[in-house]
């Protein structure tokens, strides 16, 4: 039997990068035009396992600016100024884009506005954490103080 490496996630074969045996017919009309596996030589071995080191490397690049970008962010203080009535509400809400807009003019970190979470617009005046999802399972929280415009 041939040996193949897996280019993509195949279920119930094996994930990326995993030399697997696979029948010749399977790997020549199957996985090789689909372009998710490629006949094993050792050639191809050593690039598909230079390739994974790679993307581990990145992976872990990543992680690490993406816990120095929460650290900066966790001590930042957003003041964003509002309308609002004599009673504190807010007339329209602080929503995620201008949180995002408030942490680029801080910090000049850009953030897209859907990994700012908040679980409804902001609709007083006050002081109010919210998280902004900075990479995976990295999370930071963000002192966010709204004021009433002048």
């Amino acid at each position: 039997m041939p040996q193949a490496i897996l280019l993509k996630d195949v279920e119930g074969l094996g994930e990326a990068g995993s030399v697997v045996d696979v029948s010749a017919g399977y790997l020549r009309n199957f996985l090789a035009p689909r372009k998710l596996a490629q006949t094993a030589t050792d050639a191809s071995v050593a690039a598909a396992r230079r390739r994974m080191e790679a993307a581990e490397t990145a992976a872990r690049d990543q992680e690490e600016r993406g816990r120095e970008t929460a650290a900066l962010l966790s001590k930042t203080v957003l003041t964003i100024s509002h309308r609002a009535g004599t009673d504190g509400r807010l007339f329209g809400s602080v929503t995620a884009q201008e949180v995002a807009d408030a942490i680029q003019q801080a910090r000049g970190v850009k953030v897209d506005k859907r990994k700012v979470r908040l679980e409804e617009p902001i609709r007083e005046l006050g002081t109010h954490m919210v998280d902004i999802e900075v990479a995976d399972d990295v999370v930071a929280s963000v002192k966010t103080i709204v004021v009433e415009e002048s």
